[in-house]
């Protein structure tokens, strides 16, 4: 087992990273010992994973509550949320009660909205089961539901106490889920790492065909960059931005075409090719950088083009996106690869140039 610290002083967490710890008491023993506990995760993860953690749990002494909402991004709002608020409060939960956030990003994000929601905040420990999740989403803190007019709008940061990774998990992943799992590592590599992006290209069949070795070092370098920009930067006010590559536009698309019709990481890897191409234009790198974002992209099995909605949707769409600023839409943009920036939407032909580059007929991108 590996294990990465994000150091937020007395809020500081683990992330252990190892096969087969999904039941390892030892994990939870520091959280759940004789508390509350409460297993919030969806109808796809409970038949494989929860009960391995409520038994873990119920071992500790924990009084522990199981929570299974529906799966899938539509399942991040409003009625599901008050679901979960429903189950804790019929179960008489109080402020010492830790919620375990048991599956993908949606689960994490949901759970970790409620946990910090509920009674004004309780603890939670994230036990991602996808690549994306193991990766991304449940580090850093985010937390959230989304908006019929925008992705992720209402939320808050709330770290959680651990992140509990195991690899195994990923042996249950649909192909699809794999692949949108990549398009985060891919992103952390562009907007961050040169040398992380090299050595993606050179073992994106290892990373597909699931060999164990290449997904260790993934998620544990994925998870080292983002403890250093979270550690630095805990509530975005500047480089945690820079984690956002590709997430205007695939956030836009996701919500123009409704939440699910997309992966979240398959909307990201058409947002990334975008978020090229409007790089290339405004002059900040060459025209071989987009070409290869686009060779990487591809070879993990990812769109590189966006839905054809109209440009004028794209563009309100990602008004609302939440690095905007004093009206003007941000974009991450690229420097080089492995460098990144944040800047202003200032010449709007640019954007709707890149977008026409970069989109074919709206369709499912299975």
């Amino acid at each position: 087992m590996e294990n990465i610290r994000v150091e937020l002083g007395a809020r500081a967490y683990p992330i252990h990273i190892g096969r087969d710890i999904l039941d390892d008491k030892a994990l939870y023993a520091p959280y759940a010992d004789g508390r509350s506990a409460a297993i919030v995760t969806n109808t796809v993860v409970a038949p494989l994973y929860l009960e391995r953690v409520h038994s873990t749990l119920a071992a500790l002494g924990a009084r522990t509550l199981d929570i299974v909402v529906d799966d899938g991004e539509r399942a991040k709002d409003w009625h599901t949320l008050d679901a979960v608020f429903d189950a804790l409060l019929r179960a008489r939960c109080d402020r010492q009660t830790l919620i375990v956030a048991l599956g993908g990003g949606v689960i994490g994000d949901l759970a970790g909205f409620a946990a910090a929601v509920y009674q004004r905040g309780v603890s939670f420990v994230q036990v991602p089961t996808t690549l994306l999740a193991q990766v991304d989403s449940s580090v850093g803190g985010k937390t959230a539901i989304n908006h019929p007019h925008g992705k992720n709008m209402i939320g808050a940061f709330h770290q959680p106490r651990a992140v509990i990774a195991d690899l195994a998990t990923l042996d249950s992943l649909p192909e699809r889920e794999l692949r949108a799992g990549l398009a985060e590592v891919i992103k952390h590599g562009l907007a961050l790492d040169a040398a992380f992006t090299q050595w993606l290209e050179g073992n994106m069949e290892k990373l597909l065909a699931r060999d164990p070795g290449a997904l260790t070092y993934a998620i544990r370098r994925s998870c080292e960059l983002k403890a250093q920009i979270v550690a630095a930067d805990e509530r975005e006010s500047g480089r945690r931005a820079l984690l956002n590559f590709g997430h205007t536009f695939g956030h836009a698309i996701e919500t123009g075409l409704g939440y699910g019709m997309w992966l979240h990481g398959e909307a990201v890897a058409a947002g990334m090719v975008m978020a090229a191409e409007l790089s290339a234009r405004c002059g900040l790198i060459g025209t071989e950088v987009p070409q290869r974002v686009r060779a990487l992209i591809r070879r993990a099995g990812l769109p590189v083009e966006g839905p054809d909605m109209p440009p004028e949707r794209y563009l309100e769409l990602m008004s609302i996106d939440k690095k905007a600023a004093q009206g003007k839409t941000r974009f991450v943009l690229l420097e080089a690869i492995g460098r990144s920036t944040l800047r202003a939407a200032t010449n709007e032909r640019q954007i709707r140039d890149a977008l026409g580059a970069c989109t074919r007929p709206a369709r499912a991108a299975r």
